[in-house]
């Protein structure tokens, strides 16, 4: 039977078939529809597969984990900056192994379409020394989570499964296959104990199999030659590269796609001895491209983004490598240049609104404030008309620093942040703040959902008071407004206090997201309607 599906289903589709006991997951771009797709799902809540979740990607890493260790199957979803807050468990995973198959689940976003950064995930496979899986196409995607699963339960280590937002956002028809049973629960016998003396001999442990990973690369289904018979010029091509290589080259080049790694070494000196010179096409940072030329030597001519024959930056795209391809593209359609820009804003009638609108108001008495922002849809205050922020870096980076700039001496220092990044990674800084009577202002502005990634659920909502209590927070400087213009001189009047009392303060302006609010309307008079 054939579906249509994302790059994102295929693979939430795969691993249901898979016998997947749970998904764990932090909403971000372009992975949040894997874990949407199991929730919604009809035969995984009939089977209670866990989806609910998680505060951050190092929470699901290590609930992950802990179900594979149980001998069940487990898979960990994020975008390409969720593997840097889960890297430590994920790192020292490699080391104690896992017992039920565990795979990780990288998105990567060349371009940066909703990122702050073009990191490359398939580094951190090579830095924990597992496994990496590539798909090209959603078949692929489909069939690779079965074969990951397998892969990660025979050798006993965590596989990364590495895709790109083109490949997530694009639908293609899937050959879909009949349903695994889940694992029986079986905990390991082993010692998942990473005391120096047992860590030592873990890691030696995955280093011996490091060989039996290459060797799956070189065998691997997915790793395939094509002989085409022009000699000048091979090319290693590179999960969805392949298809931009195979639109512009058709069958006239030697071409060795890769979607497994590590890098299968015989088969790409096999290729380099038939060919004049080698171009890798990948689609992220040269991570192959660097690979060859320490394997093949400095005498070799290999070709890619380093070289400059393919763009540095940004996502590849089927005319660029054409042109590297040495083939004549078309003409490019640039934007007409009568053209306003049109930055992304916040919804009309969103509370952030409000929020910035009094910000502003009260900031202008001081000449040398800054205001601190964060990661989701608020960090918009930084564009017109409001031009609110000073910094967004990093998700929970709000807080600690606006902390750093007022033990600095600035005044005021005012971090605004949002209510589902503030569980996410923003509770440990305003304890620091706290335990150092930090003389900031902190504004978590609840709009009661993850609004930015499509209205997931919000690990704190209705606790942010008590959380912030929890963490010492003087019970006088929590403050809980509703943002709305009626109720402007009330925030302004409170926002100046806060920010004139030397010590920490919290201000949660809460009203729900216009979206989620709007989605739960339609859907309360759907239920009513059918209740008639």
């Amino acid at each position: 039977m054939k579906k249509l599906l994302l790059g994102d289903e295929a693979i939430a589709l795969g691993a249901i078939h898979a016998g997947l006991s749970g998904v764990y997951a932090y909403p971000g771009t372009p992975s949040t529809e894997i874990t949407e797709f199991i929730q919604a799902d009809a035969t995984a809540r009939e089977r209670g597969i866990h989806s609910r979740w998680c505060t951050n990607e190092k929470t699901a890493m290590e609930a992950a984990l802990g179900m594979s260790y149980a001998g069940k199957r487990a898979l960990v979803c994020m975008k390409h900056v969720g593997m840097n807050v889960c890297a430590d468990a994920f790192v020292n995973s490699a080391i104690t192994g896992v017992n039920g198959g565990l795979i990780v689940l990288a998105a990567d976003d060349p371009s940066m379409h909703s990122s702050q950064n073009e990191q490359d995930s398939r580094f951190y496979g090579k830095f924990a020394l597992v496994p990496v899986f590539e798909p090209s196409n959603q078949q692929e995607a489909y069939d690779m989570v079965n074969n990951a699963f397998d892969f990660s339960e025979a050798l006993k280590v965590p596989v990364v499964l590495r895709i790109v937002t083109r490949l997530a956002h694009s639908r293609a028809a899937v050959e879909v296959r009949e349903q695994k049973a889940e694992n029986k629960l079986s905990p390991s016998t082993d010692q998942w104990v990473l005391l120096p003396g047992i860590a030592r001999k873990k890691y030696v442990d995955l280093l011996n199999k490091q060989s039996e990973f290459i060797k799956a690369s070189e065998n691997s289904l997915y790793n395939k030659v094509e002989h085409g018979g022009n000699t000048r010029l091979g090319i290693v091509a590179c999960g969805i590269g392949y298809n931009y290589v195979k639109e512009a080259a058709g069958d006239n080049a030697n071409i060795l796609k890769i979607s497994q790694y590590p890098l299968p070494e015989d088969k790409i000196k096999a290729l380099a001895a038939e060919n004049d010179a080698i171009l890798v096409v990948e689609d992220g940072q040269p991570v192959v491209e660097e690979g060859l030329k320490g394997l093949l030597g400095a005498g070799y001519p290999v070709k890619g983004r380093l070289t400059g024959d393919l763009p540095r930056t940004g996502e590849l795209t089927p005319d660029c490598v054409a042109k590297a391809l040495g083939h004549q593209c078309g003409a490019v359609y640039a934007p007409a240049k009568n053209l306003a820009g049109r930055p992304p804003q916040l919804c009309q009638g969103c509370g952030h609104r409000d929020v910035y609108a009094a910000l502003n108001a009260v900031l202008a008495e001081y000449p040398d404030y800054r205001v601190f922002g964060d990661i989701g849809c608020y960090t918009l205050g930084a564009l017109p008309p409001f031009k609110s922020l000073s910094s967004c870096v990093d998700m929970g980076a709000s807080i600690t620093m606006a902390k750093g700039a007022a033990d600095a001496g600035l005044f005021p220092a005012v971090a605004i942040i949002g209510d589902s990044t503030f569980t996410h990674s923003g509770m440990t800084g305003l304890l620091d703040a706290v335990n150092d009577k930090s003389n900031i202002t902190v504004v978590i502005s609840d709009n009661l959902t993850t609004g930015m990634t499509g209205g997931q659920d919000s690990a704190g909502t209705n606790k942010f008071e008590a959380i912030c209590l929890g963490l010492g927070v003087e019970p006088e400087h929590v403050r809980v407004v509703v943002p709305l213009p009626k109720n402007m001189p009330e925030i302004t009047r409170i926002l100046k206090e806060e920010i004139e009392y030397n010590g920490v303060s919290v201000i949660i302006p809460r009203r729900e997201c216009i979206q989620t609010a709007a989605r739960h309307a339609r859907e309360a008079k759907k239920a009513k309607e059918a209740n008639k």
